[in-house]
């Protein structure tokens, strides 16, 4: 049974239920995409799943049920790898859970100018105010959206920070996947 902690709405209970299955694998770990699909519909229309998913007793007749994707190329940027995804209609949404290295607003202006991509993402890697931060982030496909922020130095499931506006441009790239 999962220790996800109830939430508002279903869209968090996702966003959580991600955090906690990847925070279980530990860090340093490759982006992962997941499907998010509404979980009565996948009860009804594909049975046999939903036992696999181990849904079969779940009492909550609504929700959102993540299902992890195959593993994202890491030989490509993931802005272009997002581009190349087409979603089938019973996918309610999608999330992606990602590791990233995070500066303070406070460092912004020590940022040496003329720095190319590989260079900066060297700079900060180096900075002793870095911090490691996993986000998970989802939307739906009427763009609303939801995002649960793990520091490294705080890996706990009560520090987890949550909220809609955490990673916009993250969010962005993931509602994009549902544009025609």
């Amino acid at each position: 049974m999962s220790n996800t902690p109830m939430a508002a709405n279903p869209l968090t209970r996702a966003v959580l239920e991600i955090d906690e299955y990847v925070s279980g694998l530990g860090w340093d770990q490759p982006a992962r995409l997941f499907a998010l699909v509404d979980t009565a519909r996948l009860r009804t229309e594909q049975p046999s799943l939903a036992d696999r998913l181990g849904l079969e007793d779940a009492s909550e007749s609504s929700g959102l049920t993540p299902i992890e994707q195959d593993e994202i190329p890491t030989d490509r940027p993931l802005d272009e790898f997002l581009g190349t995804i087409a979603w089938p209609d019973a996918v309610a949404g999608c999330a992606l859970s990602v590791e990233r290295l995070m500066l303070p607003p406070s460092a912004e202006a020590q940022v040496p100018e003329g720095l190319d991509e590989t260079k900066l993402a060297a700079w900060v890697a180096e900075h002793p105010e870095r911090q490691e931060v996993r986000m998970t982030v989802a939307v739906l496909r009427d763009g609303t959206s939801d995002s649960a922020l793990r520091l490294r130095e705080k890996d706990s499931p009560v520090e987890v920070l949550t909220g809609s506006a955490l990673v916009p441009g993250l969010a962005e790239a993931l509602s994009s996947t549902f544009e025609d």
